[in-house]
């Protein structure tokens, strides 16, 4: 796909209304059954993020936390991502765009250009055994907390 036409500005708007009504942090047009590279992201401080043809062109350090997926819903598991990423693709004027994240939005494109290249986060998991329910994970981290607290 080399150029955004209204059908594109269509479907981002699409995933972007399914992102924010999920609620969610990103969306991928394979995961409602598109074939084609495009996703919404949103980014720290509600930045809104709609990318066709987003590919990463640069990419620096190391980070480790839990993620989640809309196509998986109520599991999250520890996935290792890239801390700062420069992503490139069109925007929905079809212009094309560099952006620059870091920490949560590097986290949230680096998880939707997978969707677009067939990939689940299961596939990154750092290890099988950090997958788990959020609601075991939710009570966990209360516990720690509560523990923290009596200490």
């Amino acid at each position: 796909m080399a150029r955004v036409d209204a059908s594109i500005v269509r479907l981002l708007d699409d995933l972007a209304e399914t992102m924010y009504a999920a609620p969610g942090a990103g969306l991928a047009a394979p995961q409602i059954g598109v074939g084609l590279r495009v996703c919404v992201v949103k980014g720290d401080e509600n930045q809104h993020y709609g990318l066709v043809n987003p590919v990463i062109v640069k990419a620096e350090g190391s980070q480790v936390g839990y993620e989640g997926c809309l196509s998986i819903p109520g599991w999250v598991g520890e996935v290792e991502r890239y801390e700062t990423v420069v992503v490139k693709g069109l925007n929905r004027r079809g212009k094309e765009v560099r952006i620059k994240a870091s920490g949560f939005t590097a986290r949230a494109f680096q998880h939707e250009i997978d969707h677009l290249d067939g990939i689940l986060f299961t596939d990154r998991l750092t290890s099988l055994s950090t997958l788990r329910r959020v609601e075991e994970l939710e009570a966990e981290e209360e516990r720690s907390v509560a523990e923290a607290v009596q200490a």
